[in-house]
């Protein structure tokens, strides 16, 4: 094997081929490479609020679940950092999410196969070598060329915005994942609306409610949904984040999945507890005396149509249960309105070596490879993508080191990280 060919190249470095990277480093038959076209490891940077936990324990790490040894944990990062005591007295399942960021960057210098800097610009298949060639642009302009045997795809998603909003740009209309990039300028404007229901609608929501007596604007929060609902996070219903449910889940043919998949969104949409809990505390303590403050929350109302009015913006609105319109106007925008997966441009070559259901999405097999077209040996894994094929846990941080471990069982053609076959108490399915 030349220096510039490898078992498998990971396109992208997010939490789940980082994860890949860090559970791949000991493993001595397999020789990898993850590329990233940022400066640096960086997870959410415009939503890394003071005060915001993961929805996950910290055992979620990038490697615990797979092998808690491994010097990659989010324990010896604490070790490494003198912050072991601290977090004992912590007493807290969950960190935050800058924590988790920085432990994330904290891996990903000590590991050599993560190459940041580096665009992949176009993948093709090379039927002579029998490999797959990963072109890259780097950040001083130079071209170069990677061979390897295997792929893994881990681009991520993209933040999405709603059909109404896309001819409507402006810098006072921008997705959450900006947040933090745009606050102070937000903070200028005399009325704000955030749309969304989800857990990154309340962060921004409540990190705006909290400066609004210092800036004195209008705050609105706006959703689609029935209501501002906590998401499901009892024991039973967690299990659902296993092993065991996505072999069920993959098991069942694809249209009963997506029949099933809009009915699971309590378990993966929403708000979590404290969030409400801490907005509901400060909505009640600036209400004392009867000085309610300037805020309107409203669900069940769907935008219809955005046009530009004066300084700011006028939404007409649907009452989804009335079938009433609403119009309301202001100022700035924030759309909190989730991510979608994006296939990345870089495989356009090889996309007819790739199985598309009729939906056009990948048809991905339980060990998380791509059915392919043609009986090449090699194959193509991915990290995202497969929520359609492996259900609601599959982007969730806690099955990462899984999704992992099956990865790197696959590659080496033994268990190199056990995978138990029961590990809820409850039963998915019949078992015939």
């Amino acid at each position: 094997m030349t220096n510039n060919t490898y078992d498998i190249i990971g396109i992208g470095i997010g939490p789940f081929n980082l994860g890949l990277a860090a559970l791949c480093e000991p493993v001595e038959q397999i020789k990898a490479l993850f590329l990233d076209q940022k400066s640096q490891f960086h997870w959410h940077p415009g939503l890394l609020l003071e005060n915001t936990s993961l929805q996950v324990p910290f055992l979620a790490d990038l490697v615990t679940m797979a092998d808690p040894c491994s010097k990659f944990s989010f324990l010896n990062y604490l070790k490494a950092q003198s912050r072991l005591y601290n977090f004992y007295f912590l007493e807290k399942l969950h960190t935050s999410r800058r924590e988790y960021n920085h432990y994330c960057q904290w891996v990903a210098e000590q590991l050599p196969s993560c190459r940041f800097g580096e665009r992949v610009e176009a993948i093709s298949w090379e039927e002579n070598r029998q490999d797959f060639a990963v072109k890259t642009q780097r950040k001083d302009g130079t071209n170069f060329t990677y061979y390897c045997r295997n792929l893994v795809l881990g681009v991520g998603s993209v933040p999405h915005i709603p059909a109404c909003f896309q001819d409507v740009p402006s810098e006072q209309i921008f997705h959450s994942s900006e947040f933090l990039h745009k606050r102070d300028r937000t903070r200028q404007s005399q009325s704000i609306t955030v749309i969304g229901s989800g857990q990154s609608a309340a962060e921004v929501f409540y990190e705006m409610l909290q400066a609004q007596e210092t800036y004195g604007y209008r705050l609105n929060w706006h959703t689609r949904s029935q209501g501002f609902f906590q998401m499901e996070y009892s024991k039973l219903g967690l299990e659902h984040y296993s092993p065991d449910y996505i072999h069920y889940f993959h098991s069942l043919p694809q249209e009963k999945r997506d029949r099933l998949l809009p009915g699971q969104g309590f378990l993966h949409e929403g708000i979590s507890l404290s969030t409400i809990a801490n907005i509901y505390d400060l909505l009640y303590e600036r209400s004392v005396g009867g000085n309610y403050p300037e805020v309107q929350l409203l669900s069940a109302i769907e935008v219809k149509e955005v046009e530009k009015a004066g300084n700011g913006y006028r939404l007409v609105y649907r009452h989804l249960q009335q079938n009433q319109p609403y119009t309301h106007e202001t100022d700035c925008i924030i759309l909190a309105t989730g991510y979608q997966d994006k296939i990345s441009d870089s495989i356009a070559n090889i996309s007819h070596l790739i199985q598309w259901d009729e939906q056009k999405r990948y048809i991905v097999n339980i060990g998380y490879n791509l059915a392919l077209t043609q009986g090449i040996p090699n194959q193509i894994f991915v990290q995202s993508g497969e929520f359609h094929t492996h259900g609601i846990g599959s982007s969730d941080l806690g099955l990462g080191a899984y999704r992992n471990s099956v990865i790197i069982n696959t590659l080496v053609g033994r268990t190199v990280y056990p995978v138990q076959q029961r590990n809820v108490f409850q039963q998915f399915g019949i078992i015939a």
